[in-house]
């Protein structure tokens, strides 16, 4: 449940800021196939992936972060 909240905010701001899953793996450094699996919520986004997200997002991890609400 928590890895597909991830996954859906990963990807919402991605698309947001303009970025393909490819343009966006490169810059986290990470393959495609593993961000699609956080996107699709078949995998948790370790701590360097969100925080790396969040730098390539030029967004703090609090706002990429899921909501309280998210989680009910």
């Amino acid at each position: 449940m928590e890895a597909d909240i991830w996954g859906r905010r990963i990807r919402a701001f991605r698309k947001l800021k303009g970025y393909t899953q490819e343009g966006f793996a490169k810059a986290l450094g990470i393959s495609v196939s593993i961000l699609g699996e956080i996107e699709r919520g078949n995998r948790l986004p370790s701590a360097d992936i969100i925080q790396g997200a969040a730098d390539v997002l030029n967004i703090s991890v609090d706002e990429l972060a899921p909501s309280k609400k998210d989680n009910k």
